[in-house]
């Protein structure tokens, strides 16, 4: 053990003490799922929750802390309270096995008054997560800042997408504030989705009443002839297109009709007829020769 801290053995509490709960809420609640069981072991070993049953033992009389600490109440934060409450546990597992740690914590944590309330956005966010992506949200923890106060940071992610980062003194809190803030985005996303579609459906139901007034046709209404080219000599008539009720538009103007050429005429103007034989007439019949009169006796 180190002689400046207890780490070394908080990090093995905390690991014994996921397995006590995640055996202990295996039996208890054989038909509940991941996500529920997973919610509940998050409120078994929160903060408020590892706090709580240090305070029952008094470990902060016996912590050692520096004046400064000491002085601005270092003995009652919640996260050394913790924090020294799993060195405790790490200690009983070494010195006297699993089940006496089993024992040991269950019989103080159901000997609490009443159930610690207590923000777990933990729990919350991995059941949303479940839930929308069908996965598990893992943390990383980016690093501790080293000087008179250490301060960690934890990144919650989702997939490959970080959702969230969160600050804080301790690994456990920061962890907490990164899915606090990954919460907030995911309602942010669903606000913003909420939002687009709500716009798409009154898009939607003010076009309808114009698209069906544009499609309606009464019934008997003539239909407009089609334009007839302009006779040569007199001056193209501007026609105008008839605008659906509803939607004014600017005149089109007619294009005009382009002059015929002398090839079109040509070709418009009737074959001439072939002409007629003309017929031969036939000679005059001359005239018989005219016989001398015969005197009769």
């Amino acid at each position: 053990m180190s002689p400046r801290d207890n780490e070394r053995l908080e990090y093995l509490g905390d690991a014994v003490l996921q397995l006590i709960t995640a055996e202990y809420l295996f039996k208890l609640r054989p038909g509940a799922e991941e996500g529920e069981m997973t919610q509940v072991r998050s409120a078994m070993v929160n903060t408020n929750t590892l706090a709580a049953l240090a305070e029952d033992l008094d470990l902060g009389d016996f912590l050692f802390l520096g004046k400064g600490i000491a002085r601005g109440g270092g003995r009652n934060l919640k996260s050394l309270l913790a924090n020294a409450f799993e060195a405790v546990l790490g200690a009983i597992f070494l010195d006297a096995g699993y089940d006496a740690a089993y024992h040991y914590y269950l019989g103080r944590f159901q000997a609490l008054p009443e159930p610690v309330q207590d923000e777990n956005h933990k729990g919350r966010l991995q059941q949303v997560v479940q839930e929308r992506f069908g996965q598990t949200p893992y943390y990383d923890s980016a690093g501790a800042r080293g000087g008179r106060h250490r301060e960690y940071t934890a990144v919650v992610y989702a997939g490959p997408d970080p959702l969230g980062t969160g600050h804080g003194t301790s690994k456990q809190s920061a962890e907490q504030e990164a899915a606090r803030q990954a919460l907030l985005e995911l309602d942010r996303r669903d606000a913003a989705a909420r939002k687009s579609a709500g716009q798409g459906r009154r898009g939607r139901r003010q076009r309808a009443p114009q698209e069906a007034l544009e499609e309606r046709v009464e019934p008997g209404a003539a239909v407009p002839a089609a334009p007839q080219p302009p006779v040569e000599g007199e001056p193209a008539k501007k026609t105008r297109r008839r605008r659906k009720a509803g939607t004014p538009g600017p005149e089109v103007p007619p294009v005009p009709e382009p002059e015929p050429t002398m090839a079109i005429e040509a070709a418009l103007e009737p074959a001439p007829s072939p002409p007629r034989p003309r017929r031969r007439r036939k000679p005059a019949p001359e005239p018989a020769a005219e016989q001398p009169l015969e005197l009769l006796p």
